[in-house]
């Protein structure tokens, strides 16, 4: 079974401190079957959860960022607030969407270095 890198951090943390995915459970006031597909990549890691896995393991700074790293290269679904957006952003928002899944890497690393200014 494939994890994300969420899934591979949290159960590196259970296991140093002796837990089970129960125990953590109860910290995040989740159910089993809704931690599982967190981890599996299912679901994404809802956001109130970062603060309290950093507070529960008692985490450095390191492993906080190494956290929110893994929390974002696990994200399986992403949401654009366009509330603000002028037309030509909603278009090329809504045009990134519906050509996403077809995008080729090549392309894909052009829009990167555009979106990174390079």
């Amino acid at each position: 079974m494939a994890y994300t890198k969420y899934g591979d951090f949290i159960r590196i943390q259970r296991v140093k401190n002796h837990e089970v995915m129960g125990d953590l459970a109860k910290v995040l006031d989740a159910s089993l079957p809704f931690m599982s597909a967190v981890e599996n990549g299912k679901k994404n890691v809802p956001d109130d959860w970062i603060n309290k896995i950093i507070d529960h393991y008692n985490l450095s700074n390191d492993e906080s960022t190494e956290l929110i790293i893994a929390v974002e290269e696990s994200r399986t679904q992403v949401k654009i607030n366009l509330s603000n957006a002028n037309l030509i952003q909603r278009e090329v928002a809504i045009q990134f969407q519906r050509s996403f899944e077809k995008m080729d890497d090549e392309t894909a690393n052009k829009i990167k270095k555009l979106l990174e200014g390079k």
